[in-house]
């Protein structure tokens, strides 16, 4: 019984892999963000590109 309790005490103390974990979180984080806001952003990105595109417009002349 004390090597199992003492085989989970040490499995419960390592954390290699938690690093995975962590970034597998924040893309799913990030994913639920842009699916909430995906219509504002397709509008900024839009409006980024258009004004990118006038100003290139600009200079080429």
């Amino acid at each position: 019984m004390r090597r199992k309790l003492k085989n989970f005490k040490e499995f419960m103390a390592e954390e290699q892999g938690m690093g995975t974990v962590e970034v597998i979180l924040i893309i799913v984080v990030l994913i639920g963000l842009v699916i909430i806001f995906k219509k504002q952003l397709r509008t900024l990105v839009t409006n980024v590109f258009k004004k990118i595109t006038e100003d290139s417009n600009t200079v080429m002349s």
